[in-house]
């Protein structure tokens, strides 16, 4: 069976082999928009989004859940893509870092990332950015050392963290005026 065409991405698609007989149909809802998708029952929803959708702003840094690069917003909570199975997601509602900005006004986080210089290389930072929506989400961190522990999970090997905490506690500040 021939993969179908899917996705809008950021990127054109990227062609894996054939799928097996043994190829399931899910549908997911990837950043407001409804996806229809054959994936193989051991495809990784990280590998799902980048391979099948072209939504390469989600990156693969580990692969083990240790990096915290592939973070992505499901049900509106973040996890680590490269652990999940794209076919327990079914149904889902998904939101990548594509999916934060609206049209070409980025979203109140992207900016404070921009305007406190968080990122350096730029390879962790779709992953940071996801994570710390979800952070904010979650309403828990109430100071800088509770933000350095509930983002402890994404890593910046540039080592951008007094930027990236500095770009959070900026928007928890103005979100909660």
């Amino acid at each position: 069976m021939e993969r179908p065409a899917t996705g809008e991405g950021t990127g054109p698609a990227l062609r894996r082999k054939p799928l097996s007989p043994t190829a399931q149909s899910i549908h997911l809802t990837v950043n407001g928009v409804s996806k229809r998708l054959h994936v193989e029952a051991w495809t990784s929803l990280l590998d799902a989004l980048r391979e099948d959708l072209g939504l390469t702003g989600t990156k693969k840094g580990c692969d083990h859940g240790q990096c915290g690069a592939c973070t992505v917003l499901l049900n509106g909570r973040r996890i680590n893509s490269c652990l999940t199975l794209a076919v327990m997601k079914d149904e889902a509602e998904v939101v990548t870092i594509e999916g934060l900005a609206q049209g070409d006004e980025l979203a109140p986080l992207q900016k404070a990332f921009v305007e406190a210089d968080a990122y350096q290389c730029g390879y962790c930072t779709p992953g940071q950015i996801c994570s710390a929506m979800g952070l904010i989400a979650e309403g828990r961190a109430k100071t800088r050392d509770d933000i350095r522990e509930f983002m402890s999970g994404n890593l910046c090997r540039c080592g951008a963290y007094p930027h990236i905490v500095a770009a959070i506690e900026k928007v928890m500040k103005e979100s909660h005026s």
